[in-house]
């Protein structure tokens, strides 16, 4: 299968050696230990990315149950992404255990996203099946900014429309983890970890237009 294009269009510029990650993590999130990171995901019938006789954004539902799925299939994508880098045996020490805990810490985003759904009554999207594709390093930092730096305008994109003051402090405080992710990598990437004072939100035909190339 051929690279995704996704990375190329977003023309980031990946730089290798550096600044490890490990010191940055002061300004990555709150501490907690590593957590078991998800399993591999199986397609099914209910797959979100899929077209079908629904638009992108029909699949996900209504009012903010359907929000919370979109964000939990992003969630998806970012907990499979580290877990792949992890088993991909490319970086080692304190910069593998940086990895492992952004990992650990999205896969906390996917249970507390799951766990909301269910509790709002709804039933949380199925997971997809990934492919992630980088020949080295500086692919895979790339990969991980432009999904970083998604996944916050795809929450900026969304908060406008959640009705519930709760799920909209539980959204809050997720994207405020995904911004001091995208910020450590950027800086290891040699990147701006703050090129601007305001972030453009995306929407969910943008956003999922960026992931799809990653959808096996």
């Amino acid at each position: 299968m051929p690279k995704p294009d996704a990375v190329s269009r977003r023309k980031f510029i990946a730089v290798g050696g550096g600044t490890s990650l490990a010191a940055f993590l002061a300004a990555c999130g709150g501490g907690g230990d590593t957590t078991t990171m998800m399993t591999d995901t199986t397609k099914s019938e209910s797959e979100p990315m899929k077209n079908g006789g629904e638009s992108e954004t029909e699949q996900f539902g209504k009012g903010d149950i359907g929000i919370l799925n979109y964000a939990l299939t992003l969630e998806y994508l970012e907990a499979a992404f580290y877990k792949d880098v992890v088993k991909s045996g490319l970086f080692k020490g304190e910069e593998l255990a940086v990895l492992k805990k952004f990992g650990a810490e999205e896969q906390q985003h996917v249970e507390a996203l799951e766990g909301t759904i269910k509790k709002l009554g709804g039933k949380p999207v199925a997971k997809p099946t990934f492919n992630f594709e980088y020949g080295g390093t500086p692919e895979f930092l790339t990969l991980a900014e432009t999904f970083e730096n998604t996944g916050v305008s795809a929450f900026n994109g969304a908060a406008p429309m959640i009705e519930s003051k709760e799920v909209l402090g539980a959204a809050g405080s997720i994207v405020q983890v995904e911004a001091r992710h995208a910020a450590a990598i950027a800086l290891r990437n040699g990147q701006e970890p703050s090129p601007s004072a305001f972030d453009a939100p995306l929407d969910e035909k943008q956003v999922l237009k960026a992931v799809e190339p990653f959808i096996a």
